[in-house]
């Protein structure tokens, strides 16, 4: 399958400037039987409030590549080490209320085995993340329902695209 390459702009909050750019390596993780793997944030800050639903990952590191970002970012986040499978793409997306543009590099995991998580403490403790584990039904549901909200909108444009492919790759795998 092609890559996905998708410019998304953020609709949700008036663009003023942008005054940086962020790499970000994320990954659509699965297992065996096919049940995906994601992040739950919470948040009370300049984006709303609310619980949501997101790829695990985090911002590339100087020196680190986006494949070993994921690599790090899945033991940190998910507790995971994983396979990648492929690269699904790059999304380049807009956050407005921050300034900033993302290029997120998106990859397909397989988990080989799970262990600890390596959360931060503002991880822990402001952003409040945990585990999810659902069928890809329930993931796009779990996106659809967090688009209520402004911040929501944005995670959805992003991820529901990668979601759906990173599906429809894993379907013609087995």
């Amino acid at each position: 399958m092609k890559e996905l390459a998708l410019t998304l702009e953020d609709t949700q909050w008036e663009k003023t400037e942008i005054t940086h750019d962020r790499h970000v390596a994320r990954a659509i993780v699965v297992d065996e039987e096919g049940f995906f793997y994601f992040v739950r944030v919470v948040r009370d800050d300049i984006f709303g409030n609310g619980a949501f639903i997101e790829t695990a990952g985090g911002g590339v590191e100087v020196g680190e590549t986006p494949e070993e970002a994921i690599h790090r970012e899945m033991k940190e986040e998910l507790g995971a080490s994983v396979e990648v499978l492929c690269k699904i793409g790059t999304v380049s997306d807009y956050y407005n209320q921050i300034h900033r543009h993302n290029v997120n590099h998106y990859f397909l995991c397989l988990v080989t085995s799970f262990g600890k998580t390596e959360m931060t403490s503002k991880e822990l403790e402001e952003f409040e993340l945990s585990t999810l584990k659902l069928t890809y039904e329930e993931a796009f549901e779990e996106y659809k329902r967090c688009a209520a909200k402004p911040w929501g909108v944005l995670l959805a444009n992003r991820e529901l695209p990668v979601l759906e492919w990173a599906n429809q790759w894993y379907s013609i795998k087995e």
